[in-house]
């Protein structure tokens, strides 16, 4: 059974920085693409970054300021999250997609961006 297992969230003041961690496990397919989402409180859930064969693709809204890596050996997928703003707040998701099993989400983890 996949697990994701999300970490890193948590208050910060604004023009701080945080990492968001986010392991998989349980499957024994090949991961095609990693990615982070986020859902404000009344807002649709959004892309916020995503990562696939090495290729990097942004929200207009975090680039420059979120950077996405992975590390295929773990499995994991981060998050660099600089230069935080208020309107960053939201609950955020990983998603891994893997070959020929479909795509899966994470339980979410809390960023808040207050003074």
């Amino acid at each position: 059974q996949v697990q994701l297992v999300e970490s890193g969230g948590g208050l910060v003041q604004p023009g701080g920085s945080l990492r968001l961690s986010c392991a998989a496990s349980g499957s024994i397919f090949s991961i095609r693409a990693m990615g982070w989402y986020r859902q404000a409180p009344g807002k649709q859930r959004e892309l916020v970054a995503t990562i696939s064969g090495g290729r990097t693709n942004y929200a207009d809204s975090v680039k420059g300021r979120f950077t996405i890596s992975r590390d295929n050996a773990k499995n994991t997928v981060y998050l660099q999250m600089n230069s935080l703003k208020p309107e960053d707040t939201a609950v955020y998701y990983c998603n891994v997609d893997y070959v020929l099993a479909g795509s899966y989400w994470g339980q979410g983890t809390q960023v808040t961006v207050s003074s």
